[in-house]
């Protein structure tokens, strides 16, 4: 039989141990992979609605401050992430600037300690989301639906009941202030106490 030479025999072994070390340095490496929110790609929209026909009233929050921490996976990235909304950020696109300031005046400022709407994000391991939010001094949880999609971005759905934040006065304050425009075809002015929420963002591998 022919001998091996020794010098080879290490060789051998000192490339199978790299391949080895290679291997465990790359798994540690993907394991250690982590997931960070893409800034400023937040989109937090809102849909209100009034008169008994129940047309809707869009808008959207042009500023919402983040906070988390980067996880794993894209819902460990967002599960217990806290948002801070300034009421003041409102935007509804309305040509006459009259809209806004009248939510902001007639409906937020109606209510306790509501400058900021706030919130945190849970999810469960039945893969259900929600949110407690804050506002008008009440912090209660808002049921969310939620998609992870392909392309890295996360969207979110719900309806908030206005009564489950004691804002049923609120919405009476902007309804007086806009009953003209909220009345409809049966002389009826209404606004509807659910609002359609509607947010998503955008992450990215770190």
């Amino acid at each position: 039989m022919k001998k091996i030479p020794a010098v080879v025999i290490g060789l051998a072994l000192m490339v199978g141990f790299s391949c080895k070390q290679a291997k465990k340095e790359e798994n540690k490496t993907e394991s250690q992979q982590t997931y960070s929110i893409v800034e400023d790609s937040t989109n937090v929209r809102f849909t209100a609605y009034k008169t008994t026909e129940k047309l809707p009233v869009g808008g959207t929050f042009t500023k919402v401050d983040l906070e988390y921490s980067a996880g794993e996976s894209p819902i460990q990235t967002l599960d217990g992430m806290k948002f801070s909304i300034p009421v003041s950020s409102l935007f509804t696109n309305d040509t006459t600037n009259t809209r806004d300031p009248k939510i902001i005046h007639f409906f937020f400022n109606v209510m306790a300690e509501t400058q900021t709407i706030t919130g945190t994000f849970a999810f469960d391991d039945n893969d259900k989301c929600s949110v407690n939010l804050s506002m008008n001094g009440v912090s209660t949880d808002l049921p969310m639906d939620y998609e992870v999609l392909d392309n890295g971005q996360v969207t979110f759905n719900g309806v908030m009941d206005l009564k489950n934040w004691n804002a049923l006065d609120a919405l009476a304050s902007l309804n007086k202030a806009c009953e003209a425009l909220h009345t409809g075809a049966d002389g009826v002015s209404k606004t509807w106490e659910d609002v359609a929420i509607s947010a998503s963002v955008f992450l990215k591998k770190m």
